[in-house]
């Protein structure tokens, strides 16, 4: 069959063109298109392909009669430029503050002119922090499956700069200040509040460590496959995963008593809600079967 790939925009040199596919409609996957424009222009891999028919979009594993196509019908070509893996984003993502932390904290004089001593408080945040996003890289590499394979590579800039500048640089400077160094008044803290923040901390982390590996579970290697996650957690919420993060900043949060901690805790809570309805309407979308009592993110609230 003939299929006509025409560009979304005018300005395209090298749309459109015809390919001629082997097969019919009913035979012809939408794999077997992208493949085909790849291997025209291999500069346009299928990540970058974006292939449309009146504002639907070809999925992968589909055949072009699933979309009403027949022979010599065209569908809507978009480069989406290039692309980066999701597993090196999320790797550059937390490698920020990983970076960062270690470079506030013990070098004080390059940041604040002055050498002093780090209170309780400064410390155990640091070590928090360390192990937080240490952990969240050995899930990167070890734990996740990711269901979409690239983004395009300029939005890495955007992604990274909540990590970077926020848990990042505006945590750091704020909390490991001269201000907070031992001795001082803002750096007292009882050793209730210490060691129950860092007993919440250890839960969270534990617990956040726990579904992500129920999440993994779910779906077998090299597979889109969908379930509905069941187990510790998810019989309160779609996405327990946020709920325990939100529970390891909180500890952050209190321990520091910092407006820096408060704001990247209040952003960061916001944005994982944002993302834990979108998959909670999703999962209840998808599934018929889905438990009509679970939440999003905060049980039994919302």
């Amino acid at each position: 069959m003939k299929l006509v790939i025409t560009p979304r925009s005018a300005k395209s040199r090298k749309f459109p063109i015809t390919l001629d596919l082997a097969g019919s409609p009913a035979d012809v996957r939408v794999e077997d298109v992208q493949n085909a424009i790849a291997s025209k222009y291999p500069q346009l891999y299928v990540d970058r392909q974006r292939l449309t028919v009146e504002k639907t979009s070809l999925e992968a594993g589909k055949t072009l009669s699933d979309y009403g196509l027949k022979d010599g019908d065209s569908v809507t070509f978009k480069d989406l430029g290039p692309q980066i893996s999701w597993r090196t984003v999320f790797l550059i993502e937390y490698g920020g503050p990983l970076v960062i932390h270690p470079l506030v904290y013990y070098l004080p004089k390059l940041f604040y002119g002055e050498s002093f001593e780090h209170s309780w408080m400064q410390t155990v945040t640091y070590w928090m922090v360390m192990l937080h996003f240490l952990k969240r890289e050995y899930e990167t590499i070890f734990v996740h499956r990711f269901s979409h394979g690239t983004m395009p590579f300029r939005n890495v800039f955007k992604n990274s700069a909540h990590y970077h500048l926020l848990s990042g640089l505006n945590l750091a400077y704020w909390v490991y200040g001269p201000w907070n160094a031992e001795g001082t008044k803002l750096a007292e803290r009882s050793d209730i509040l210490v060691y129950g923040c860092i007993a919440l901390y250890v839960f969270a982390e534990l617990s956040n460590y726990h579904t992500h590996v129920t999440f993994r579970n779910l779906r077998p290697p090299g597979t889109k496959i969908r379930k509905i996650p069941r187990g510790y957690g998810f019989q309160w919420v779609s996405c327990p995963n946020y709920f325990f993060e939100t529970l390891s900043w909180l500890a952050v949060s209190v321990l520091t008593m910092s407006w820096s901690a408060h704001l990247f805790f209040i952003v960061a809570v916001g944005q994982m809600y944002i993302w834990a309805v979108k998959k909670h309407k999703g999962y209840r979308k998808e599934f018929s079967d889905y438990p009509r009592g679970r939440k999003a993110m905060f049980p039994l609230i919302a």
